[in-house]
């Protein structure tokens, strides 16, 4: 039994041909990743696989009566009302079945036997058809895309982009359908908040077929892969890692068995040539028709070797900068005037010359302020930053804001270079996959993956001894991400680096700043060591009891200790029970401050704003980190009372 399929399929675009030819089953229980570098295809075949778009020849089709799910990248929302209704939305006939329910338990009490009749056949149904669990599995889910349960009431005009596209995540989970189709369903989550999809997809009874460029995710969730290029989709029964061996060896195997096609074609012409009037031009024309009737191998291209040629070098000009590269003891940060306080308290950050440091918190923990706050961009609310001497600091910005939206790509060189000629600036830019007129083109029609590539190339034209990094990664296709990988593993400078790709963390940071509440803490190693940790400790036995000093009678002290124990965990429970009700009754403040603040802004969102777009986007970029704040609160808050109502239980 097969869920869908790819026949003989070619599709094109003026000039862009997608797929030739390009044939896949999907089964029951597949998990495969499609992947491919940036403008191959993979959104495309997503969309036709869904019915969005239509073959020009061949077949793409969904088999027999296999229900379907699509999360699109490009988050086109859609449902209206709250969020708990849209994400009820595809579910609109067992919702009617509840709503009648509802009608008729209020008129049960009169007794009507027909009424009685119809509740109870309805009920039948509303529970056949799996309504009782629905409401329960929209609170989990929406719990595991980040949204709290009071989001469940916002309106879904509200919504800042990250949110809808957690939303439509939701959405598509929601339904459990036989497959499940994700172009690119890690986009606005966080590292825990991946890890939750991660758990839910590894128990996921359907199949699945996602685009994504995290591989770490692609490792833990994909059991085979799917890689289209030049317009076939070749299918390896493997995970991640072998795929990338898999694959090598394929290219090579492909590049030997042309090398030996062409060798052999070559000294037949040359028989042929040197025959065809001689003693042997039977044989000469025999040849002759057999290489008429070969089938002739093209050399193999590796478009993932070419998607990867980015010229990064990054150089510190042979200076280091001192020891200790920034010294930040005891900062606090955050925004000056903000109603909900600072977003960090008591920060000790220490980088040192050659760290390699990754910062990794929530959404909305605060690591861009943080970050900003190391380098100057930001002034801490209290404590200072001290730099040390000789420090050149190269800051990639996620959002790309050093960018000119109105100049050239060759003018935004320029703008740091003006010594350079137009001819080095266009040789430069085909370092970074710039070829042609690119150069002419302006920094308002680029890709999300181009303006990346195009900030990179403005930090290389200095060198910088320290290299200050926030999410890099972002729209950068695997090749360029291990392109990205491997010059930062050369680089010879200091690295600070926020990131959700924990692939990534893993290959280059060998320390982690991670921030939980509004501290940060240290750790060394790399992403997976900390979270090695995390779970030897969460899974750590009690301690041994403590054996009694040699020549003690134990029996005859043991009342004793056994007291004096006693008095000491009654102090410390009652320590802890009021440094619980303060921390309870202090986030309990700043939780009603940024309700206050929130709803203030959402008003203002609601409002009419005279075309003023400007003020508009200030407004929307408020209302996410106020949100996200707000929901760190939250989440503090639920976490101390619990520890407050256990510690008060045991009392």
């Amino acid at each position: 039994m097969s869920l869908a399929q790819f026949a003989d399929a070619s599709f094109a675009y003026p000039g862009n041909e997608i797929l030739d030819g390009a044939s896949l089953l999907i089964r029951p229980g597949d998990r495969l990743a499609l992947v491919g570098p940036n403008g191959t295809g993979k959104s495309t075949a997503l969309r036709l696989l869904a019915g969005d778009l239509q073959p020009d020849s061949g077949d793409v089709r969904v088999l027999g009566r296999a229900t379907v799910a699509y999360l699109r990248q490009s988050q086109e929302l859609s449902g209206a009302g709250t969020v708990l209704e849209s994400l009820l939305q595809p579910f609109a006939d067992l919702q009617k079945i509840h709503d009648e329910l509802l009608a008729l338990e209020a008129r049960l009490a009169e007794g009507d036997p027909g009424d009685l009749a119809r509740y109870g056949e309805l009920q039948e149904r509303y529970q056949r058809g799996g309504g009782y669990e629905l409401e329960a599995r929209v609170k989990r889910l929406t719990a595991d895309v980040g949204f709290t349960e009071a989001d469940l009431g916002r309106s879904v005009d509200t919504l800042s982009g990250g949110e809808r596209g957690r939303l439509e995540l939701a959405k598509v989970l929601v339904r459990q359908p036989d497959l499940l189709l994700m172009d690119e369903p890690t986009n606005h989550l966080d590292l825990a908040a991946i890890e939750r999809l991660e758990a839910y997809l590894s128990e996921y009874q359907g199949a699945f077929i996602l685009v994504s460029h995290d591989r770490a995710f692609i490792r833990a969730v994909c059991n085979e892969i799917v890689e289209l290029e030049n317009g076939k989709l070749t299918r390896y029964p493997y995970r991640y890692d072998r795929y990338v061996v898999e694959r090598a060896a394929r290219l090579e195997r492909a590049e030997v068995e042309y090398r030996r096609q062409k060798e052999h074609v070559e000294k037949t012409e040359d028989f042929i040539r040197r025959n065809l009037a001689g003693q042997k031009t039977k044989q000469a024309q025999s040849r002759r028709k057999m290489l008429e009737k070969l089938e002739r191998l093209e050399r193999p291209d590796d478009n993932w070797e070419h998607a990867g040629k980015i010229g990064l070098a990054f150089q510190t000009g042979g200076e280091l900068g001192s020891k200790e590269t920034i010294r930040a003891p005891k900062l606090t940060v955050g925004y000056p005037g903000a109603p909900y306080g600072p977003i960090l308290r008591d920060v000790t950050v220490n980088i040192y010359r050659g760290d390699k440091v990754g910062i990794v918190g929530p959404n909305g923990a605060g690591k861009s302020t943080l970050l900003k706050t190391l380098i100057g961009e930001l002034a801490p609310l209290d404590g200072k930053v001290e730099i040390g001497s000789g420090v050149r600091i190269g800051y990639f910005d996620q959002k790309l804001s050093t960018l000119n939206e109105a100049l050239t790509l060759m003018d935004e060189i320029r703008s740091v270079r003006a010594d350079l000629s137009p001819e080095v600036v266009r040789q430069y830019l085909a370092k970074f996959r710039f070829f042609g007129d690119d150069p002419f083109r302006t920094v308002r029609g680029l890709s999300g993956g181009e303006r990346s590539r195009l900030a990179m190339a403005k930090i290389m034209l200095f060198p910088r001894n320290v290299l200050v990094l926030d999410e890099p990664t972002n729209h950068l296709d695997i090749p360029a991400r291990e392109t990205l990988e491997e010059a930062l593993s050369a680089y010879e400078g200091t690295l600070i680096t926020v990131s959700h790709d924990r692939y990534f963390l893993d290959r280059i940071c060998t320390r982690l700043l991670v921030i939980e509440g509004t501290h940060v803490e240290s750790h060394l190693g790399n992403y997976s060591d900390w979270r090695a940790r995390q779970k030897e400790a969460a899974h750590a036995a009690p301690p041994p009891p403590v054996a009694p000093p040699p020549g003690e009678k134990s029996a005859d002290k043991l009342p004793q200790r056994q007291a004096a124990a006693t008095r000491e965990a009654d102090k410390q429970r009652e320590r802890e029970q009021r440094r619980l009700a303060r921390r309870v009754e202090t986030l309990e403040a700043d939780v009603s401050k940024l309700e206050a603040e929130l709803a203030g802004v959402r008003a203002e969102l609601a409002g009419d704003h005279a075309g003023d777009w400007q003020k508009l986007h200030a407004l929307a970029d408020r209302e996410r980190e106020l949100d996200a704040l707000l929901a760190r609160r939250m989440a503090e808050w639920e976490e101390a009372s619990a520890a407050a109502d256990i510690i008060n239980r045991d009392a």
